[in-house]
C-alpha cells in the first residue's frame, strides 16, 4: 500500500480521537466549566450534528478544488478546532472548538475515501479505504484509553493539545506524501450539478443501508456500559478494557471487510449484514453470561465495522462523476445512523424492556437495512453475483452489468 495512505490513516486517528475521547473526560470537563453532566454531554451530540452538516456542506464547497488541497484545508480546520478546545476559557468556546473540529470530520473521510481509492489499482480500492479507516479504529483501540488516561493525569486540556500535535503530523504527511496527481478533482460541470446523484434510487438505497445497517450496531453499542454492568455483572472498572476488546473487533473487521469487498462487494455486504443481525440477536440472549458477552462483544465490533469499506464503495459506485459528494453523504449517513440507533435503543430502555433491549432492537434495525439492500440489489439484477475481477483487466471498461467502483489512478472516476 502507498505511504500516502499512512498520512490519511494518521488524520483518521486524530479525528477519531477527537470524536470519542471526550466521553472519558466528561467528568473533568463538566467540573472545570461548572456545568452538569448532561450539558457537558452536548459536546458529544453537538460534534455529531456538526459532522453530518460538514460532510455535505464542506464537501460541496471544496468539490472543485484539488483534493490534496481540500484535505490540507480540512486538517488545518481540525487543528484550529482542537487548539481552541484546549484553550477554551468557557463552555461556549469549548463547544465552538468542537464544532469547528467536527466540520472537517465527514468531509475528510468523504474526500479521503476517493483519494485513497485513487492511489491503488481498481481491485484494491476497498482495502485502501479500509486502510484510511484503520486510523479511526486504532483511535478506539489505543487512542481513547491513552487519551483518557492523559487527561485524567495531567488535565483534560493536555489531551486536546496532544490531538492538535497529531493533526500537525497528519498535515505534514498529507503535504509530503499525497501526490497532487492522485487528488485532481473533476472540473467539468457545475457544483450544483453534482446534486443530480440524489436523483438515483441506488444512491438513496446506499444511504438507507448505511443508516440502518450501521445504526443498528451503534444503537446497541451506545448503551453497552449499562449492559456490561447491569446484565453481564462486570465491575465498572473493567468496562474500559472490554471496550478496548470491542475496538480490536473494529480493527479486525475493518481490515478483513476491505479485502473481501474488493473480491465481491455485493456478497460481502450480504454476509456481513446477515452476520450482524445474528450476532446482535445472540448477544441479547447471552448477555447474562460473561464469557459469552466477551465473545459477542468482539464479533459485534468486527461485523459492524467490516461493513464500512463496502458501504463506502457501494455509494461511490453509484455516484458516478460526483463520487466525492456521494462519499461525503455516506459519512453523514453513518452519523445519522448513530443518532437513530441510539434514539431507538433509548426508547426501548425507557419503555422498561431492560438493558439487553438495545441489542435486539439493533438487530431489527439491521434487518431493515438488509431488506433495503436485497430490494436494491434485486432491482439492479444480479448484484450479488458480481465481483471486481473485471476491474483489474487492462483496457476493460466496466458497464452497468458489473459491480464496480472504478476510480482511475488520477483519482477521477472512469
Amino acid at each position: 500500500m502507498p505511504l500516502a495512505l499512512l498520512a490519511l490513516a494518521i488524520g483518521g486517528f486524530g479525528i477519531g480521537l477527537t470524536e470519542f475521547v471526550i466521553m472519558g473526560l466528561l467528568p473533568e470537563v463538566s467540573a472545570d466549566f461548572g456545568v452538569t453532566e448532561t450539558v457537558a454531554g452536548y459536546l458529544i451530540s453537538g460534534y455529531a450534528l456538526a459532522v453530518a452538516v460538514g460532510a455535505i456542506v464542506l464537501t460541496v464547497a471544496m468539490t472543485r478544488l484539488n483534493r490534496k488541497k481540500a484535505l490540507i484545508g480540512h486538517m488545518i480546520l481540525f487543528i484550529i478546532g482542537n487548539v481552541l478546545s484546549a484553550l477554551a476559557p468557557s463552555y461556549e468556546l469549548m463547544m465552538l472548538g468542537r464544532i469547528v473540529a467536527a466540520l472537517c470530520h465527514g468531509a475528510f473521510f468523504g474526500i479521503g475515501s476517493v483519494v485513497a481509492a485513487g492511489l491503488v489499482a481498481p481491485n484494491r480500492q476497498a482495502a485502501a479505504i479500509s486502510m484510511m479507516f484503520a486510523g479511526l479504529t486504532s483511535a478506539n483501540v489505543l487512542g481513547v484509553p491513552l487519551g483518557t488516561f492523559l487527561g485524567q493525569a495531567t488535565g483534560w486540556r493536555s489531551t486536546f493539545w496532544a490531538i492538535s500535535i497529531i493533526g500537525v503530523i497528519a498535515l505534514i504527511g498529507i503535504i509530503m506524501l499525497i501526490p497532487a496527481s492522485a487528488a485532481e478533482a473533476k472540473k467539468a460541470g457545475s457544483t450544483l450539478g453534482e446534486f443530480r446523484i440524489f436523483a438515483s434510487g441506488q444512491v438513496w438505497a446506499s444511504i438507507l443501508i448505511t443508516i440502518l445497517g450501521y445504526g443498528g450496531m451503534f444503537g446497541a453499542f451506545s448503551y453497552m456500559a449499562f449492559t456490561l454492568t447491569g446484565v453481564s455483572g462486570f465491575a465498572s472498572s473493567t468496562v474500559p478494557w472490554l471496550l478496548v476488546l470491542f475496538g480490536v473487533g473494529l480493527f479486525v473487521g475493518n481490515f478483513l471487510g476491505g479485502r473481501t469487498a474488493d473480491k465481491n462487494l455485493g456478497m460481502t455486504l450480504l454476509v456481513l449484514l446477515i452476520g450482524l443481525v445474528i450476532i446482535l440477536a445472540v448477544f441479547s440472549k447471552v448477555a447474562g453470561n460473561q464469557a459469552g458477552t466477551i465473545i459477542a462483544l468482539f464479533f459485534m465490533g468486527a461485523f459492524g465495522f467490516a461493513t464500512v469499506p463496502a458501504l463506502q464503495m457501494r455509494i461511490m459506485s453509484h455516484s458516478k462523476d460526483a463520487q466525492t459528494l456521494g462519499s461525503g453523504a455516506n459519512i453523514a449517513a453513518f452519523n445519522v445512523g448513530n443518532a437513530v440507533g441510539a434514539w431507538i435503543g433509548g426508547l426501548t430502555i425507557a419503555a422498561g424492556l431492560g438493558y439487553t433491549s438495545p441489542l435486539w432492537a439493533g438487530s431489527l434495525v439491521t434487518v431493515a437495512g438488509l431488506i433495503v439492500f436485497l430490494i436494491a440489489g434485486l432491482s439492479r439484477g444480479g448484484e450479488l453475483r458480481r465481483n471486481s475481477k473485471a476491474q483489474g483487466k487492462p483496457g476493460h471498461e466496466p458497464n452497468e452489468t458489473e459491480a464496480t467502483t472504478t476510480i482511475a489512478p488520477t483519482g477521477q472516476s472512469v
